[in-house]
Parts: C-alpha cells; structure tokens; sequence
C-alpha cells in the first residue's frame, strides 16, 4: 500500500522513524507549523523554525524515499503571545515558497478574543494566496470549539472545500461533515483517536473528504498510526482500493488545491517508478532499502 501522511511533525521524530514509515509503506508527508512545547518569545525563533521544516526536514525526508511538504501559520496557542503576533507579518513572505501547501495549524486553543483575531487573520491570508488551510481544534470543551470554529470559517472568503478541520472525533465529526469542510482525524496510541474507532467513523459517515493522520511529535505518539488504520480497515471488510482513496488518494485531492504538490509517481502497491527523482544528494535505492552516502 502506498500511505500520505497529511500531518505528522518530524523535526520531533529521529531517522529510525523514516526508515520504519518507509518500509512501511508512507511515501509523502506534511508537516504543519505547531507548538514546540517550549513557548517562542521572539518573531526569530519562528523564522528559524519555518527555515528548517522547509529545507532541511525535506532534504533528510528525502533521504529516506519520502516526500516532505509543510503548512506554515501563527499556532492557536501561541496566538495569544503578544510577542508573537509580529509572525502575521512575515508569513506572507513563507506562504509563497515551493514546498508550503497550506496555512496552519491555525484555529482556537483556548478561545480567546486573541485567537479569534489570529485565526481570521490566517484564513484570510489563505484565500489572498490561494491556499487551503489546517485547523486545529481545540482539546477542551471540543464541541464549542468546533462549531466556532466553523462560524469563523464562514464568515471568511475561504471555500469550505479548501479547509480541513482536524484532531476530530465522534462528538465532532457530524458537524464539521454537514458544514462541507474536510474532516481530520488524529490517531494516537492514549488520546484523540485510535484506529478501531476511525473504522467505525468511516462505516458511519463514508469516505469522501476524510483524512487520516498521525499528528507525531514529541508526545506519546506513533508515526505507524496511518499504516494501523490501514490494516483496521483491511480487517474489517474495506478494499485495497478504499484504502488507498482514504490514505492517499484524499489527501493528494486536498493538498493539491496549493498548485504545490509535486509528488513522486507511486504505484497504489507503494513501489515507486521514479525513486531516483524523489531521493536527495548522498542516497540511492537498492529494491527495498535505501542506501546512504559514504558522508552521511
């Protein structure tokens, strides 16, 4: 099977986990902006951080056999940072490069005035740019947020079509399914979503504008969580090919709205008929396995 993971954050992951998402099938990623669990005190330490999930996290993704692109925005939790909201001025300079493929994460973390402001702002600049964007919904009182979220949505000049809204689950899907967005879902081994209850969303509510992600970072999570919901579905009666409309298909239909999404040709079995194209300086591919340079 071939497997696009649309939002999963590897500058938290080390190689291991490229090479185990390899093997396991994953051949592109996105990688949206998030909280680094440290707080960002200055607009600098953003442009680093936008600087290297657009060069150097693509150059080592690509190392591995897989292609890497990112969404670039101001997080809800640091939106309400008055020292980061200078970041709305330079992100303009960011959503024009080759790589970015939407604006996010954005969306609400506590609901504040604060981030209501930021949110609108960002999807504004995704519809000045002709971007989609990615919004993250808020842990705490998940419903509230949601339909907020939703009401901000409407109101910008942003299509629905042109936005996911992610980390949903059962109490949230059917509202963000009627509202004409696309829904997100993050699987994790102990919060959000695991990959038999994903099973039961798609029995229930189809597979149109469903994306599947594993959201990774430096928490308790698990890279492989797309591939465990591919294996769940199989299990449970879903063909090869809804697998790979849920897994690849859907994802490339979203992200393709940026006009950026430049992927490798894959086959839906997960070979690659072009690897020499997709790898980077200093690796080659010998069947399976990638082989590194003598620098590496």
């Amino acid at each position: 099977m071939r497997i696009f993971d649309p939002h999963i954050h590897m500058t938290s992951r080390t190689t291991d986990d490229y090479v185990r998402m390899h093997a396991a099938g994953v051949r592109a990623v996105v990688e949206p902006s998030f909280w680094l669990g440290q707080p960002r005190t200055s607009v600098g330490s953003f442009t680093d951080y936008f600087d290297s999930i657009l060069g150097w996290e693509p150059f080592r993704a690509s190392q591995y056999g897989i292609a890497h692109f990112a969404t670039i925005g101001l997080n809800p939790k640091e939106a309400n940072d008055a020292r980061c909201r200078e970041v709305l001025d330079v992100l303009p300079r960011y959503l024009v490069k080759d790589r970015v493929v939407a604006v996010g994460e954005l969306g609400y973390d506590s609901m504040t005035p604060e981030e209501d402001d930021v949110f609108a702002a960002q999807l504004a600049l995704a519809a000045e740019h002709e971007l989609p964007a990615l919004v993250h919904t808020p842990h705490r009182d998940k419903l509230t947020g949601t339909r907020r979220t939703l009401d901000v949505v409407r109101e910008s000049t942003l299509d629905p079509g042109a936005v996911i809204v992610d980390h949903l689950n059962e109490m949230t899907v059917g509202v963000v399914a009627e509202s004409g967005c696309w829904m997100g879902f993050s699987v994790y081994p102990d919060t959000k979503m695991d990959e038999h209850r994903m099973v039961e969303i798609l029995r229930r509510y189809g597979l149109d504008r469903m994306i599947v992600n594993s959201a990774a970072d430096w928490g308790n999570s698990d890279p492989l969580k797309t591939v465990r919901v591919a294996e769940a579905m199989l299990a449970a009666g879903y063909t090869d090919d809804d697998v790979d409309r849920v897994l690849w298909r859907n994802p490339v239909e979203f992200y393709s709205q940026s006009g950026r999404l430049d992927l490798p040709d894959t086959e839906p079995d997960g070979t690659q008929t072009h690897d020499d194209e997709l790898v980077g300086a200093g690796a080659t591919f010998q069947g399976n396995s990638v082989l590194r340079g003598a620098g590496d």
